[in-house]
């Protein structure tokens, strides 16, 4: 009987313990910006499988297994919510972020990364999710495409080669849209150029992206004439965790990818880890393999409540064989898949063009939390860039179609032939020349790039916010050229320098790869055609002052800068060659402003802005600076952009709704174009004394204006979501433009005072009226389908101005050629299951799902043709 007692005691005593372990933690889940209910939210207790849903209402009740913890709240289409528990309690309203802001992702560098959601006054912006970007955009797509459904920005994914895509932002190219990272600039110095295959890791690290179309909220004094995009990448993660990845895709793709973050321990330390690998034997067309790797390394450290620091060093290493623009023609005869940089190798593909770089980017950031009012943020960032272009040197380049074989490989290269030409024409001592050989060649980019950002935030009151700060930059790039692979010679010689023996030989190759291309290049006496660096310096300071009430804001940004250039010569080119040019300063600055109305909680204005005086890219300021230290005359002065934008916003518990309109002018461009051949000493045009001339116009101007909207309807307890845009712009060029002509052999001004009318030409490159579709349904609570539909039409071939203009010096009017219209649709799956505790997440894609055949774009070479239908497919484990 005693046993039985203390047995009922102890069955008593276990009760009693397991139910004061349990908690009922009780809520209502919400949209933050609709303050609308959330039917169908997942609860789950952390580290464990026990989880509810909330009901209609967004209601929810959970009994946790342990006393105390965390709840993890979560919404497809939102971002997650993690709150702690401490016994029951009731967590009131809990207020879920749609994925289009940003809130609660930047949480290093807050003063530095210029974000919409940092301004009250509103700007023309759409932002990206980095769910969205690894679910959709990850893999054999190009980065960009996660920015494709947005309102005025079209991404040419032509067939050419991975990484290879351009974007445009309201009708402007790469150059005149600013690129940020982490708000640090990005685009190339010299030129503004983005190549994006150095950024392809981007889809992997990135938090998020956020695209601010037209003047933007960046203080600085950047050529944002287009917009500005700002990729938030992942820096060091608060919590504990990780991912692995496999991805595969059509054409033999494959990428592994393996995340790790430790969580912040109880010293205030965190690191994060990312690296993967990805190859495939072709993007699309033939002839464009591709490899490459991606590595983020960063460390946090938050002594306290005053400090906090980061460190991220990341890049990805690529190589990636090309396709360039041809003809219709060209893809009638050979297959829209054809490539005539392609050929064989004892056996093996092998490319003429290849595209290979390196470039590490390292930042330090730095948070000082001065008091309740004032707030100092500052990055120190580096990037230096290693690799380059191949291509081909000497005349003798032997394809099928020489050899007499015909057929769909006609235009293909053979290598093997040129390799038994090479050594059939070689001298005594089995060195090549420009006339009878072919070898394959690197044009090396390099670079290194050191800055500092600055800002100090001072919020006055709740209704004014000041902050002022100071940019800082140096360049040193660094270009030659070197050989690659001497397909069967010894040497070539390089005849072609004054500065050298006409016997000179090269002997040295480098490896198109871009882990050694870190360190091993050639040396000056083993590089050809040009050697040249040139040094660049920008400082700046910014500022801007903002005022807030409940229903009116209004903000004024200014920023002044200086800029200055110098080239180095290392050979003697073709003239002043060799040396230090003379040091070019000038001095840029920009200023904008504007205001918004709450007319109540549902309805808002806003209009903004802003003129920019624009410093010229470098290679403007020098004549021909690959060869020279000549600068360009007339003298090259600011390009100035005037911008004028507003906007309405409509909000209520179920659908968003923006439209924009604006009008942006870009003018004082300046252009340099190749003039009609001048006769020389003999008098006569088409002889050996032939003299070159140039063109040189100094007030080229762009008017782009256009309207564009953006929506999305979510349905009160409904599983489905849809979201649209719009866009419908008119890009042409406008007025007269002033021009000279100069003799380039004698120096002398042929044309002094010309005219010539651009008006009404339409700009090419990008769609000028695009409209999309997109919708999510909930089939499960684990299973998701999604597509997207997009229209493009009024696109224009490229219009190079110096086409334009050189038809109208001719007395004509330059025509622009319209492209077809074509529309694309896209299709995607997720299905989530559970692995213990854990979560598997499966992805399939399929682009261009109807397979639909389009150009893509017209350059001044031929056609670029649209890719056809490619999928991939990944499985990602999370712990």
């Amino acid at each position: 009987m005693r046993n039985i007692t203390r047995l009922f005691m102890a069955v008593a005593f276990m009760f009693t313990a397991f139910s004061m372990a349990q908690s009922t933690i009780t809520g209502t889940v919400k949209d933050a910006e609709m303050n609308a209910p959330l039917p169908g939210a997942n609860i789950v207790e952390k580290g464990t499988s026990n989880g509810v849903s909330s009901d209609f209402d967004g209601n929810f009740t959970l009994t946790t297994e342990a006393a105390s913890g965390e709840v993890v709240i979560s919404y497809v289409g939102y971002g997650k919510v993690t709150l702690s528990f401490n016994g029951n309690a009731n967590l009131g309203e809990i207020a879920l972020t749609p994925d289009n802001s940003l809130e609660e992702i930047v949480i290093i560098g807050t003063g530095i990364v210029d974000l919409a959601e940092g301004r009250e006054t509103p700007v023309a912006v759409s932002t990206i999710k980095g769910a969205d970007i690894q679910l959709k955009s990850a893999g054999n797509v190009e980065f960009g495409e996660a920015l494709k459904n947005t309102p005025s920005v079209y991404v040419s994914n032509q067939a050419g080669g991975f990484g290879d895509s351009q974007i445009f932002l309201r009708g402007f190219d790469q150059t005149n849209t600013a690129y940020m990272l982490n708000g640090q600039p990005i685009n190339g110095m010299e030129d503004g150029r983005m190549y994006w295959s150095n950024w392809s890791g981007m889809s992997d690290v990135a938090n998020a992206v956020q695209v601010q179309r037209g003047l933007g909220a960046s203080k600085l004094a950047i050529s944002s004439v287009g917009g500005t995009v700002n990729i938030v990448s992942k820096t060091t993660d608060k919590t504990q965790g990780g991912f692995v990845r496999f991805l595969s895709g059509n054409d033999s793709y494959f990428k592994g990818t393996a995340s790790y973050d430790t969580g912040l321990s109880d010293k205030g330390w965190a690191f994060s880890f990312l690296v993967d690998h990805w190859q495939a034997h072709r993007k699309y067309s033939i002839g464009t393999a591709g490899q490459g790797q991606n590595y983020l390394i960063s460390v946090g450290y938050k002594p306290n409540d005053k400090h906090a620091f980061n460190f991220l060093l990341t890049g990805a290493p690529q190589w990636h064989d090309q396709n360039f623009s041809e003809d219709l023609e060209f893809y009638q005869t050979y297959g829209e898949k054809a490539n005539d940089n392609s050929g064989f190798l004892n056996g093996e593909r092998f490319t003429e063009r290849r595209n290979y770089y390196h470039k590490p980017v390292a930042n330090l950031n730095w948070d000082f939390n001065i008091n309740d009012k004032l707030d100092l943020s500052t990055v120190a960032y580096a990037s230096w860039g290693r690799g380059g272009g191949t291509g081909n040197v000497g005349n003798g380049r032997i394809r099928n179609g020489d050899l007499g074989i015909s057929g769909l490989n006609e235009r293909e290269i053979n290598f093997d032939a040129i390799v038994e030409n090479n050594i059939a024409t070689a001298d005594a001592n089995g060195n090549g020349n420009f006339g009878d050989s072919y070898l394959r060649r690197s044009s090396v980019n390099a670079h290194n790039w050191y800055g500092l950002l600055s800002n100090l935030n001072y919020e006055a009151n709740e209704n004014w916010n000041m902050n002022i700060g100071v940019d800082g930059r140096t360049y040193n790039g660094i270009h030659f050229r070197q050989l690659e692979n001497k397909l069967g010679l010894n040497g070539y010689n390089d005849n072609f320098r004054t500065d050298r023996p006409s016997d000179y030989v090269i002997t040295e190759t480098f490896e198109a790869n871009p882990w050694s291309a870190l360190f091993d290049y050639a040396d000056d006496d083993q590089r050809y055609d040009y050697n040249y660096e040139e040094v660049i310096q920008y400082v700046g300071g910014f500022g801007q002052v903002e005022y807030k009430n409940d229903s009116f804001s209004a903000f004024v940004q200014g920023a002044v800068s200086t800029q200055s250039y110098q080239r180095e010569g290392f050979f003697s080119g073709y003239g002043d060659g060799k040396g230090k040019s003379e040091k070019v300063s000038k001095a840029g600055y920009n200023i904008k402003g504007g205001a918004a109305y709450k007319l109540n909680d549902e309805h808002a204005l806003f209009a903004n802005a802003g003129f920019y005086s624009r410093q010229p890219f470098l290679d403007n300021i020098f004549a021909n600076v690959r060869y020279s230290n000549e600068l360009a005359s007339p003298e090259v002065d600011n390009e100035e952009i005037l911008s004028f934008e507003g906007g309405y916003r409509f909000k209520n518990k179920v659908l968003r709704l923006n439209i924009d309109v604006y009008n942006t002018e870009w003018g004082n461009r300046y252009l340099a174009i190749n003039g009609p051949v001048q006769p020389g000493d003999d008098g006569m045009v088409g002889t050996s004394d032939d003299q070159f001339s140039t063109y040189r116009m100094t007030d080229v101007t762009q008017v782009h204006r256009g309207v564009e909207f953006d929506f999305e309807y979510r349905p009160v307890a409904a599983n489905w979501s849809l979201k649209g845009y719009g866009s419908l712009g008119n890009w042409k060029y406008d007025g007269e433009t002033p021009y000279t002509l100069q003799n380039d052999d004698t120096g002398n001004f042929i044309t002094t005072d010309g005219k010539v009318d651009l008006t009404d030409v339409k700009v090419g490159n990008a769609p000028q009226t695009s409209f999309g579709l997109g919708l999510s349904f909930d089939l499960l609570d684990n299973l998701s389908v999604d597509g997207t539909y997009n229209i493009y039409t009024d696109l224009y071939e490229f219009v190079d101005p110096s086409d334009v203009a050189a038809e109208a010096l001719a007395g004509g009017k330059y025509e622009s050629v319209r492209l077809p219209a074509y529309a694309l649709a896209d299709a995607g799956l997720t299905y989530k299951f559970k692995l213990g505790v854990n979560e598997i997440v499966f992805r399939g894609n399929v682009y261009n799902l109807f397979n639909e055949s389009y150009i893509n774009q017209r350059d001044s070479f031929g056609y670029y043709l649209g890719i056809g239908r490619t999928w991939n497919a990944s499985i990602r484990y999370n712990f």
